[in-house]
């Protein structure tokens, strides 16, 4: 299977090196090496269970809440391994935010729903944290749409407002990764258009790994492009280059709607 090309040391945010997952006796991803740049997108694709929401959560530990999840291999994060006992998983979790598929806001405020990273983390500061929100809702393109109404529940928002709003929420902590599991999947075209004019934004500032079953979503949104397919890393390159001109025939068939 590929190895991705090695990104130049100062552009480089991810470092994965002969990564293994395991549920049990099931392997679900097998030794994949891949390099994530900084300040890109990077779209995950490849048909239902080929392990990309797998190496998704590899990346804020959160397999570790699958008791019976093993993971082998290196993650090197801006230089520094994040997987063995001794990494602080909190501290992890702070610098690598997540969005989900399906939106889930807290049954509080939007406001509360924002101010909840900084305050778990510490922050007591009043004055701070409402610059926090503020920031964070901006960043989100909601605050115009919600500056009114903070302290009204973020469950009577639509769809789209949710996501948004999570998104707003992740980045409150101020993390340098954003993680998006299908961040646009439950939602209206519109919405959707909204995510990804989001991303591509965020991008910025943040370095973004998304997860999507949508060719023309990865197409518009990513600069880098992984092909999965049962639990193998079957080609990773520029987006342009994987959708176009792909090096694998697995590749070629999938994204032109031969199988998956």
């Amino acid at each position: 299977m590929v190895t991705a090309q090695t990104q130049e040391a100062h552009e480089l945010c991810i470092s994965v090196k002969n990564l293994s997952v395991f549920y049990g006796d099931n392997q679900a991803l097998f030794d994949i090496s891949m390099d994530i740049p900084e300040k890109e997108v990077t779209a995950l694709i490849g048909p239902s269970g080929c392990g990309k929401s797998t190496f998704l959560r590899c990346f804020n530990r959160m397999n570790d809440l699958i008791p019976s999840a093993r993971v082998e291999g290196e993650i090197l994060l801006k230089g520094n391994q994040i997987l063995g006992n001794s990494v602080d998983v909190v501290t992890l979790r702070k610098r690598v935010g997540m969005v989900f598929q399906r939106s889930n806001p807290f049954p509080k405020s939007i406001f509360e729903n924002v101010a909840y990273g900084p305050k778990i983390h510490g922050l007591r500061d009043r004055n701070k944290i409402e610059e926090i929100v503020e920031d964070s809702l901006k960043k989100a393109d909601l605050w115009n749409e919600v500056k009114d109404r903070l302290h009204t529940s973020g469950i009577g928002l639509s769809g789209g407002q949710q996501q948004r709003l999570c998104i707003a929420r992740a980045l409150a902590v101020e993390p340098q990764i954003l993680l998006m599991d299908e961040p646009a999947s439950a939602l209206d075209p519109r919405s959707t258009s909204k995510i990804e004019e989001l991303i591509g934004v965020l991008k910025e500032n943040y370095t973004i790994v998304i997860v999507t079953h949508n060719m023309q979503q990865a197409a518009r949104v990513s600069q880098k492009t992984a092909f999965f397919y049962e639990g193998y890393l079957i080609e990773y390159g520029e987006t342009e280059q994987v959708f176009q001109n792909p090096n694998e025939k697995q590749t070629e068939d999938y994204v032109t709607g031969r199988f998956g």
